[in-house]
């Protein structure tokens, strides 16, 4: 069994930033194959950013220069660091691990971005 439990999210205002963090727990030995994804009301849900199983990160464009995903294999943890947000951004962050075919994710956190 795999549990993550993401922390952060919040209301900021426009051009505000935020840090998500994404702690792993269960049989999990890295942070490799995991990411960020958001899920906007009515929308669909879209990958954010992720770290490859090279150790890499992949970022959506919309997010590319703003956005930085980052781990700590240690803690099992990883962490989205959002500046210059946008109310485009609002949405629910969850964050997932794939193991194999599997992925796992978690239960969420709200991210609002508005004056």
């Amino acid at each position: 069994q795999v549990q993550l439990v993401e922390s952060g999210g919040g209301l900021v205002q426009p051009g505000g930033s935020l840090r998500l963090s994404c702690a792993a727990s269960g049989s999990i030995f890295n942070i490799y194959n995991m990411g960020w994804y958001r899920q906007a009301p009515g929308k669909q849900r879209e990958l954010v950013a992720t770290i490859t199983s090279s150790g890499s990160s992949n970022y959506a464009d919309s997010v590319k220069g703003r956005f930085t995903i980052s781990g700590d294999n240690a803690k099992l943890t990883i962490y989205l660091q959002m500046n210059s947000l946008k109310p485009d951004d609002t949405a629910v962050y969850s964050c997932k691990k794939r193991i194999g075919f599997i992925d796992y994710w978690g239960q969420g956190t709200q991210v609002t971005v508005s004056s």
